[in-house]
């Protein structure tokens, strides 16, 4: 199946008769021999059959084949056009075997069975569905190599079909799914490098996807880069705010104060700055001093009044 030669026998997959490549270019192998799409006998059979696939296992009705490939202004004739052409794909792919190939005659219909059909995009969907049941090492391995399948882009070669457009975009929600997941698992086997590069893949497809933020944020921290995971926290909060109207939720929140932590680490009038400002939102938003602690609260309001004073003072002259 392409380059990735993935096997996934422990997940109860037959032996198939066609192994079927929709991931880059389009390709068949039936006993051997190797079918591309200038062997199907036309664009239309080839959208069938991808059809097909895209639904494989489920039955699909002769009528809906024809909506979604001529439209509502089809012909009469465009049932009969279609049987023809389905007559053909069953020459092409099960070869003296149009009874009991993959290619099935069912309610009114047409239907792939699974049992032998092997799919690249099944594939890709049995390894994430296996990754999310396993132990994060496991978990790790199956959504790398999912991500590895799904390398080159779903019906690529479709480029004016809309139902292949909307393939495309059930697969790119699926795809982001699996980088987030295997982001994650990274982070948690100590590899926060290629967590980030895997978060940020991620936001690249899904910019307001808040989880694939909270693993870049937390990835910086986890390698011990506090300035671009405060850079990429400040990202994050104008990008929500701007297209959300909110702001980040409380995990990225967390990430970001450790991180502000980290980077105070080491310097002492930070360190005081970030204190002063802790203490004035736990002030703000925490529950209302006892009147015998007023005294106490005050003076310390105060110092941190004047830490932020003093240090809003140097940055103004520093400006200047």
């Amino acid at each position: 199946m392409g380059k990735s030669e993935i096997s996934v026998d422990n997940l109860g997959v037959n032996t198939p008769a066609i192994s079927v490549r929709l991931f880059g270019t389009f390709e068949i192998r039936r006993n051997g021999a190797v079918l591309t799409a200038a062997d199907m006998g036309g664009c239309k059979p080839r959208h069938i059959l991808e059809i097909l696939l895209l639904n494989l296992g489920t039955p699909v009705s002769k009528a809906r084949l024809v909506e979604i490939l001529w439209g509502p202004r089809a012909s009469s004739g465009a049932i009969a056009t279609l049987e023809s052409y389905v007559s053909g794909i069953r020459r092409t792919i099960q070869p003296g075997n149009t009874k009991t190939g993959p290619l099935r005659t069912a309610n009114g219909g047409y239907v792939l069975d699974p049992q032998l059909v092997e799919l690249d995009l099944s594939e890709f969907q049995q390894l994430v569905d296996a990754a999310r049941r396993s132990a994060p090492a496991e978990a790790h391995l199956l959504a790398m190599r999912a991500l590895e399948l799904a390398d080159e882009p779903l019906l690529g070669f479709e480029l004016v079909a809309d139902w292949a457009e909307d393939a495309r975009t059930r697969h790119a929600a699926e795809k982001v799914a699996a980088q987030i997941l295997a982001a994650e698992t990274a982070a948690f086997l100590d590899k926060p490098h290629l967590a980030i590069s895997l978060a940020q893949t991620a936001i690249r497809s899904e910019p307001l996807n808040e989880r694939a933020w909270t693993i870049l944020v937390s990835g910086y921290e986890q390698a011990g880069l506090p300035v671009e995971g405060l850079s990429a926290y400040e990202r994050c909060r104008r990008l929500f705010d701007r297209d959300l109207g909110c702001a980040p939720g409380p995990a990225l929140q967390a990430a970001h104060l450790r991180l502000l932590r980290q980077r105070a680490e080491g310097n002492t009038e930070l360190s005081e700055v970030l204190a002063a400002l802790l203490y004035l939102g736990e002030r703000l938003h925490g529950p209302k001093r006892t009147q015998f602690a007023a005294e106490d609260s005050r003076r310390m309001q105060e110092d941190a009044g004047r830490v932020l004073d003093s240090f809003l003072r140097q940055a103004l002259a520093a400006a200047v």
